[in-house]
């Protein structure tokens, strides 16, 4: 019992000192230009649960999953060379004394708020970025962002780039990007999920090799835009709406900041 109490304090003081420590060299890690604030902001009339994923061989950039109310925010850093995903889980139920739970759509299997390295379950809209490469050069390199449909569809999402430069007219650079129209009132019977929650993408519904660019089809010169994908294309046509869509989908910024909204009330 003595060596207990003793060490307990002790344990507790080196629990401090390594919280601090991480979280110190986390903003050491974003110093200047060198480091992307991405902002999720929740316009939706109801509270949503985002997923965030980091790429294989990026660190994690504080959370992997988190509730956000109607009218929320909240934003991360993520440093040059980090790759990875954020998406919407919507209708979620998580017990307020396990915090098990899951979710109607989004859903990361994790079955608690943190999707612990697991990403979303289609039907999903999905936010996707690279930030510059070289943490080792203090000026950030060319970031990628885009807004895929390629596993569904769930909620209306926006990225918009701000601070960042080579914007210019009729180029890809630092353009906002995104579906603001609303597919699930738009969706084919067959892709329809559930109630009508969601959209699926014609390889979530049927699984063949040339809705999934896959077998066969996995390549550019294979695998053609299928009358589903242009059915995303037309309503969103700055999306991702399957696997090779890169050429109107892809866009570029350097040294941006990012806010993605969920829900955004823009013009349609």
């Amino acid at each position: 019992m003595i060596i207990t109490v003793l060490h307990s304090p002790v344990s507790l003081y080196f629990i401090i000192i390594l919280t601090f420590l991480y979280f110190h060299a986390l903003h050491l890690a974003c110093v200047g230009s060198n480091c992307a604030t991405i902002t999720i902001v929740n316009r939706c009339s109801f509270t949503v649960w985002p997923g965030v994923l980091s790429n294989s061989g990026s660190a994690s950039i504080g959370t992997t999953g988190f509730e956000l109310a109607s009218g929320g925010s909240r934003s991360f850093q993520a440093p040059a060379s980090w790759s990875g995903r954020f998406w919407a889980r919507t209708g979620c139920n998580f017990d307020s004394e396990t915090g098990q739970g899951t979710c109607l759509t989004g859903d990361c299997g994790s079955n608690q708020v943190e999707c612990n390295g697991s990403g979303a379950k289609p039907p999903a809209t999905l936010a996707e970025f690279t930030i510059g490469s070289g943490p080792e050069d203090p000026t950030r390199k060319q970031d990628f962002y885009d807004v895929s449909l390629v596993d569904g569809y769930n909620v209306p999402m926006v990225v918009e780039a701000s601070g960042g430069g080579g914007s210019e007219q009729g180029s890809s650079n630092c353009l906002t990007t995104g579906c603001v129209a609303d597919l699930n009132q738009r969706c084919p019977t067959e892709l329809r999920f559930g109630s009508g929650s969601a959209c699926k993408s014609a390889c979530e519904a049927f699984g063949s090799p040339e809705y999934c660019c896959s077998g066969a089809y996995a390549s550019p010169a294979e695998c053609k835009p299928s009358l589903y994908s242009e059915i995303f294309k037309s309503a969103c046509p700055r999306s991702y709406s399957y696997a090779f869509d890169d050429a109107t989908s892809t866009f570029t910024c350097t040294s941006a900041d990012y806010t993605i909204t969920l829900c955004p009330s823009l013009p349609r």
